[in-house]
């Protein structure tokens, strides 16, 4: 995994610059205002000569791809003609869903990295011991001119070399954004560009955070959002915990709500509250099933791990909770307060984008953003956080719920609700985080290992803090959100004051699609 994440750089600039001004360019739209989009790339990079790469042309084009992607359109390849604004007339429908592919890859921004490539540095002395020539199984290594030379059509990558060498002058170089996918759903396309296997993808959004190029970018709502909020319905904000320290210090959970109000949304929700009846639905239905129906229950909240899991496991696909998410918890517990509202889900989380556009969810989520782009609306509206004023903080999540945000925290949030509703009751908990980690626990669980267990999954090392749509860097957010656990006025999920919003969703005391 990449260790760029939480540093500011050039990639994330760019970003912020293209999610501000398409939130502008909606805040600001009239009917027949999209040929605006044309004059954006100019602004972003301005005069004649590019800031960071070669050609300013080649930079304008990857800022219209990166535009068009905030926009929810599809990305182009180098070879179509069409202008920036081809279908942009489609984004003005606030309904617009996410068409798939969810992650892209703009070709022309891609750098063609070496993927699994083993060579020698200018580290290397030629020293008298040869050890990497002396352990190659292959006959790879030879030496030229006093150095170490691999030959690559010899060399099998087993990496032998590498743990041999003094110097440590032979290094293994992999595509950053194939390192950091889990699924092995990263290969290379015929002139050598990262291209997505999206059989195996499940959006967890890895790629997009650790490529060093910003040649990877995931489909936003921000246009569609603000449409919303623009229109007569009033638009609510669902916001996850893993909020917590992502925009500063100056915007604390008593400026949270208003905050968003400033964007235009009617008000902000805590969705740690769903994840309070998250719990207690899977502490239920692990008392209930394990081990007399199910060897192991494994959590469902992170849709990454468990579309992996359901993927690669599909014998033990059953072993998934059937809980509904926090996600789509809090969204139906604000349309049966809110009849006619519209719910916008603000997380981390790439993969909560394709989760929303689920048939059965659609009717729930109508919105998906990630802190990122959310990030990119307070520019645009100039919002200063200082200055707010603080409304009491969020709506009463449990400190447990709040933990959801922080790898291990959904299971120990079910522990801890088992243990208050049946205190005899052992409960035995493992855990991964990261998806190549997940992938182990689900073999190990499949082998029988983990009979009886609770597992959670987290696709982001980390957990949700560490998603591919934050700000903030990890250690700093996991900080913040174990300050927000402190000073909640519930500490378990059951001190709950919504478990009837629960009740309602069981007894089907309102509407749940098929």
């Amino acid at each position: 995994m990449s260790n760029m994440r939480g540093i500011y750089t050039s990639v994330n600039d760019i970003r912020k610059h293209v999610f501000a001004e398409i939130a502008r360019l909606s805040y600001d739209y009239k009917e027949g205002d999209l040929a605006k989009l044309a004059e954006i790339p100019y602004k972003i990079i301005p005069g004649e000569v590019s800031k960071y790469r070669d050609s300013v042309f080649l930079e304008r084009a990857i800022v219209e791809e990166r535009m068009r992607l905030a926009m929810g359109l599809d990305a182009r390849s180098a070879a179509e003609q069409a202008p920036v604004t081809f279908r942009a007339e489609e984004c003005v429908k606030p309904e617009k869903y996410y068409e798939p592919p969810l992650i892209n890859i703009i070709k022309f921004a891609c750098h063609s990295c070496p993927d699994n490539v083993v060579k020698v540095s200018d580290a290397c002395q030629g020293c008298l011991a040869h050890p990497c020539r002396e352990i190659c199984p292959k006959g790879a290594i030879s030496f030229v001119h006093g150095k170490s030379v691999i030959d690559q059509d010899k060399c099998i990558k087993c990496g032998k070399c590498i743990d041999v060498c003094p110097y440590s002058a032979i290094i293994r170089l992999r595509r950053p954004c194939a390192a950091a996918c889990g699924m092995n759903a990263i290969k290379s396309d015929e002139y050598g560009r990262a291209n997505i296997d999206y059989d195996k993808c499940v959006s967890c959004g890895m790629c997009l955070a650790n490529c060093p190029f910003g040649a990877i970018a995931d489909k936003a709502q921000i246009f569609q959002t603000i449409q919303a909020i623009r229109g007569d319905a009033p638009v609510y904000a669902a916001v996850a915990p893993s909020v917590a320290g992502q925009f500063g210090p100056d915007l604390t959970p008593e400026k949270i709500r208003p905050a968003f109000k400033a964007l235009g949304f009617e008000d902000a929700i805590e969705v740690a509250i769903g994840a309070d009846l998250c719990t207690i639905e899977e502490a239920h239905d692990f008392v209930r099933e394990v081990p007399s129906e199910k060897p192991f229950l494994a959590t469902s909240c992170c849709p990454a791990w468990a579309m992996m899991a359901k993927k690669l496991f599909p014998e033990q696909s059953s072993c998934i909770s059937m809980a509904l998410t926090p996600m789509v918890l809090t969204a139906r517990m604000i349309k049966k307060h809110h009849p006619g509202c519209k719910v916008a889900f603000i997380g981390p989380c790439a993969a909560k984008k394709l989760e929303a556009g689920r048939r059965t969810i659609r009717s729930d989520v109508d919105f998906v953003l990630t802190f990122e782009e959310i990030k990119g609306m307070f520019e645009a509206k100039e919002v200063d956080f200082a200055a707010l004023e603080p409304l009491d903080a969020m709506h009463g999540a449990s400190a447990d719920g709040r933990g959801f945000a922080v790898s291990g925290g959904v299971a120990q949030a079910v522990v801890n609700c088992i243990k208050d509703l049946y205190p005899d009751r052992e409960i035995n908990v493992a855990s991964a985080q990261g998806l190549d980690e997940c992938r182990k626990l689900m073999l190990l669980a499949k082998a029988g290992k983990y009979n009886g267990y609770l597992l959670e999954g987290m696709a982001c090392p980390g957990g949700c803090v560490a998603g591919a749509g934050t700000v903030q860097p990890i250690a700093k957010s996991t900080a913040a959100v174990n300050l927000h656990k402190k000073v909640s006025t519930n500490k378990h999920s059951l001190d709950s004051k919504y478990q009837d919003i629960l009740s309602g969703i069981e007894e089907g005391l309102f509407d749940i699609p098929d």
